[in-house]
């Protein structure tokens, strides 16, 4: 598939979809905040990832991927470019099939390592910006 294919097959049409964002904040002038309530009115279920909240945007706030109670269809990141690297290790082993790295934000050993294990990669895009694009809302 090519980047576009993966970008509409990882959006859907939202119904029923779920997104762990890894670095939710819950400062609301952050990109992470304003992104994810953004999906979560488009349909999307949001599971933060942020071991320093007990709650954000109305959800349970959850302290890695291991610890949510669903496989989410989407992991989206908003955390540097080192910390990526573990992400994709902790989904390997989940078995998660899709990293979504916002904006600003690259890892290419992180993202090869990810492909190479079966799992679908956009990097340095705003899933925000792609969801208005391609989903037209």
């Amino acid at each position: 598939m090519n980047e576009t294919e993966v970008i509409e097959a990882m959006l859907g049409d939202g119904k029923g979809r779920s997104i762990a964002v890894v670095g939710l904040s819950d400062n609301p002038a952050k990109p992470s905040h304003y992104v994810s309530a953004y999906m979560q009115k488009h349909g999307y279920k949001i599971y933060p990832v942020n071991p320093t909240l007990e709650s954000v945007l109305g959800e349970k706030s959850y302290a890695s991927l291991s610890e949510l109670p669903v496989k989410p269809d989407i992991v989206n990141v908003f955390r540097l470019p080192k910390a990526i690297p573990p992400i994709v290790d902790e989904m390997l082993a989940l078995g998660l099939k899709n990293i979504w790295v916002q904006q600003g934000i690259v890892n290419l050993e992180a993202a090869a390592r990810a492909e190479q294990g079966g799992i679908h990669v956009v990097m340095d895009r705003c899933i925000m910006v792609e969801h208005r694009r391609h989903c037209g809302r």
